[in-house]
Formats: C-alpha cells, sequence, structure tokens
C-alpha cells in the first residue's frame, strides 16, 4: 500500500479540510495516508468523524507551521520542525511515497527540492496541471509558477516531462506538445519561443508547433508547455473566468424564464459545468522533477480536492513517473553525446 504524506496545516481551511480528504481517501482508494503537523489539533479533528483508529491513517508530529504570509526563503532558514518540511522529510527517507500540500506554495516547491532532491538530469522542476477540455481529455500545462523565467533549455525540459506525465497519468499514448505563443505560425512569438521551437524538434515528442490561449481548452494538444509566469497568468485568469462564468449561470438559472420553462433541464446543465470544471476533481498539481511525489494545491482546497490529490500522488507513484522521466532524460543525453 503506498503512503502519502499530507501536510494538515497548510490550507485556508486546515486542518479540517486536510483531515477529511485524508478520511475520504483511505476509505476509497488503496492507499495510506500519515497526517503531518501538530499532533493534538490533528488528532481532536479526525475524532470528530468517528473511530479512525482501524485505517490506515498515522499522525506524524510537526511543531511549526509556515504561513501564506511567510517568505520562504525565511521559512526555510527559521522553521525547520514545518509541517512542510517534516513532510518532505518523510518522502526522502522512503516513509512515503510523496508529499500533498495546500500551503504556501513558494515554501513547498523550495522545501521539496531542497529536502527530497532533484531528479538526475533534471535542472529545474516545473508545475503542471490540468485544463479540462472541449474533447474531454484534460490538456497539461507545464509550467504554471514554479519558474517565473525560464531558458529554452528548460521549456525544452518541461515539455518532456509533460509528455511522460501525459502518458502515464492520462493514458495518452501519443501526446500532442503544443508551444504556447501569441500565434499558430513558427515566426510568431518572442525570443524565448523562437529559440525553444528548434529543441522541441529534436526531442522524441509529438510536437505540433505553437498554440494560442484558446487552445488550453479546445483539445488541440495534450500537453502545452510555457514559462511560469505565463502559465500562472492563464491559471489565474482562467479560474476567474470560471467564477464569474458560474456566477451568471447561477443568475439565469433564477430568472423567472428559467424557472416556467426547462427548469430542470438548466439545472442539470449548470451540474454538469460546475463538475467539468471544478478544480477539486483534478485535485493539485505535481511539482515534476523533484524525488518522490510532490502535489501542490490550492489554498483554499476542499476535502474532495486533499482526496484528489492524495489519488494523483499515488497514481504518480505507482505509475513510475520519476523512473520514466529519469531514463528518459538518460537516453537522450546518450543520444546527444554520441551524435
Amino acid at each position: 500500500m503506498i503512503t502519502i504524506a499530507v501536510d494538515a496545516m497548510g490550507g485556508d481551511h486546515a486542518p479540517k479540510s486536510e483531515v477529511e480528504g485524508a478520511l475520504r481517501a483511505v476509505r476509497s482508494l488503496d492507499v495510506a495516508v500519515n497526517l503531518v503537523g501538530r499532533e493534538q489539533i490533528i488528532r481532536e479533528e479526525l475524532d470528530q468523524h468517528g473511530k479512525w483508529q482501524n485505517l490506515p491513517i498515522t499522525i506524524t508530529h510537526a511543531s511549526e507551521v509556515i504561513t501564506m504570509e511567510d517568505s520562504a526563503a525565511k521559512a526555510m532558514r527559521t522553521k525547520k520542525d514545518s509541517s512542510i518540511r517534516v513532510a518532505a522529510r518523510l518522502v526522502r527517507d522512503g516513509h512515503a511515497a510523496g508529499i500533498v500540500s495546500a500551503g504556501n506554495t513558494g515554501a513547498v516547491m523550495a522545501t521539496s527540492k531542497l529536502v527530497q532532491g532533484m531528479i538526475r538530469g533534471v535542472s529545474r522542476p516545473a508545475l503542471a496541471t490540468a485544463f479540462p477540455t472541449l474533447i474531454g481529455t484534460p490538456t497539461v500545462l507545464v509550467d504554471v509558477g514554479a519558474n517565473v523565467d525560464a531558458t529554452a533549455e528548460m521549456l525544452a525540459q518541461f515539455a518532456f516531462m509533460g509528455h511522460i506525465y501525459s502518458r502515464a497519468i492520462f493514458s495518452v499514448h501519443r501526446p500532442r506538445v503544443g508551444l504556447l505563443s501569441i500565434g499558430e505560425e513558427e515566426h510568431k512569438g518572442n525570443a524565448l519561443t523562437h529559440a525553444t521551437t528548434p529543441l522541441l524538434k529534436q526531442l522524441p515528442i509529438h510536437f505540433i508547433g505553437n498554440v494560442e490561449g484558446r487552445d488550453l481548452y479546445t483539445g488541440l494538444a495534450d500537453v502545452i508547455v510555457c514559462d511560469g509566469f505565463i502559465g500562472n497568468v492563464a491559471l489565474k485568469v482562467s479560474e476567474g473566468l470560471v467564477e464569474v462564468f458560474k456566477h451568471i449561470l447561477k443568475e439565469s438559472l433564477s430568472s423567472s424564464f428559467t424557472r416556467q420553462v426547462g427548469a430542470a433541464l438548466a439545472k442539470n446543465a449548470f451540474t454538469d459545468l460546475k463538475k467539468r470544471t471544478d478544480y477539486s476533481e483534478f485535485g493539485g498539481a505535481p511539482l515534476l522533477g523533484v524525488k518522490g511525489v510532490c502535489i501542490i494545491c490550492h489554498g483554499r482546497s476542499n476535502a474532495n480536492a486533499i482526496k484528489n490529490a492524495i489519488r494523483v500522488a499515488a497514481e504518480y507513484s505507482s505509475n513510475r513517473v520519476n523512473e520514466k522521466i529519469e531514463e528518459g532524460l538518460a537516453g537522450l543525453n546518450d543520444s546527444a553525446a554520441s551524435a
């Protein structure tokens, strides 16, 4: 049984969402969960859900908490018994396959990179997020915030890791990989996209050229690569747009016309929209390139998001994504050396 360490103190609703999400996970998935944080608080929250002692849940005490307001660099230096750091040590020492955290994103990334270490051959880790599409199969966007500045070589590596992730987790046999730009034509873009294109053409991936922002949702590409600054803007704009659409649709459903005509049909459509665009169904964003598994969740993650993040972490581990990334990069380096 795969064990996943959950930072129980990190999210906006911690430890309530983390504890409830862990309980849902162990009851529906073949996983064990180690809840990391202030033991007394976690135990009290668990007790509110009835008998849990016979479930595959353990608690590891951590005396400190890194808040959203903390500087990631300062917290790394001063809070060495934080729940994030203790969870990362569990992964490093082989007591857990991965970590799930809805805490301070910068601190989680820095801690995972420092404590768990990097996969051999990876220069920088990258965050990958799945977007719902019109055709049903998610599009993976890499990077969505780990690296606000990137080189062409880094983007090429992100594309390769995203290609492996899409194959392993979403069972896409030959992922179509696109480079996010301001137009489909190869001559469009900036210096970074122009320098990245020839590198992507050399990789053993199905590179389809430039794609535009709208293609995050059309399903034209299975993997889209960009630097973390652009990716994070795209992610936040998308989250805001989904909330606006939900609000507008909810207002429309409450109109007198909708109440009189097709109310049941409209309600079903709204329910389907919520489910297809619900971030909690995707769990969290994996930090590609670090040893072990690190899934970073939205700060406001609910119990369903935590449960699904645990599921993604377990799938990531069982599908040997890290091993495949390392083997693939080693093969690329061997090919380059013999060329």
